[in-house]
């Protein structure tokens, strides 16, 4: 247990923050705070968990006292930092390598079916503890779900991503593997979804992920929040 509640500290600042005005940032296209228009979205694409056994959530949720990225950042503002965990551990060994994280070289899945549209795969993954700030979306993967919905998947091992821009991929198919590449201090997965396929422009969009357990519970639909483990059905 205290492996896991360490995890949110150890990833508190994996997360980039986009310094624009706050009214650049939380005012959406129709006059209106995006918390009004989209804090009950209910998503289009039909999401499954993007992996495989039990994974912890170190981030997310809907206010910024769960979910370091609802703080004003319009396309992260729902993100998801998750980690792989085995007997309720994220590491063996003493951390200081990438090899001692369970998440580093897991598999991951494309959550809905749709379209890849950017990518980037050459990036080295990073020495637990310190990021890269100039790359900061390290390896990463942009699918287009074609009914104005973009899930972008971030951090991912060099060279572990298995399609290309243009291919077509189905919900639940093997695109890459976690890793450790970009504005990242430990191998874990980032997913958000959002609005548009530019990061900066996009506004950011809850996401209800169908069939999968939290903490045991089976959950038809629903929304993964900080400090659950959670495993697809």
């Amino acid at each position: 247990m205290k492996q896991i509640k360490s995890l949110g500290c150890f990833f508190a600042i994996i997360f980039m923050v986009l310094f624009t005005s706050c009214a650049d940032m939380l005012m959406g296209d129709e006059g209106k705070y995006d918390e009004e228009i989209y804090l009950n979205y209910k998503t289009k694409t039909v999401l499954e968990l993007p992996f495989d056994d039990d994974w912890y959530i170190v981030a997310g949720g809907k206010s910024l006292e769960l979910n370091h990225h609802f703080m004003p950042n319009r396309h992260q503002r729902y993100a998801l930092d998750i980690v792989h965990i085995i007997n309720r551990r994220a590491t063996t060994g003493d951390g200081n390598k990438n090899e001692d994280y369970y998440s580093f070289g897991k598999r991951l899945n494309a959550p809905g079916d749709g379209k890849i549209i950017a990518m980037e795969n050459a990036i080295e993954d990073n020495v637990p503890g310190i990021k890269n700030s100039k790359q900061s979306l390290g390896n990463y993967i942009i699918i287009d779900h074609l009914n104005g919905e973009f899930s972008f998947m971030l951090h991912l091992k060099k060279n572990s991503i298995i399609v290309a821009v243009g291919d077509t991929v189905e919900r639940g198919q093997q695109v890459g593997l976690a890793g450790n590449s970009g504005y990242s201090t430990g191998p874990h997965l980032h997913y958000h979804l959002q609005t548009t396929s530019s990061l900066t422009t996009g506004v950011g969009l809850p996401m209800q992920f169908q069939n999968y357990y939290t903490d045991d519970f089976f959950t038809e639909r629903g929304e993964p929040i900080t400090s659950q483990i959670v495993r697809k059905n």
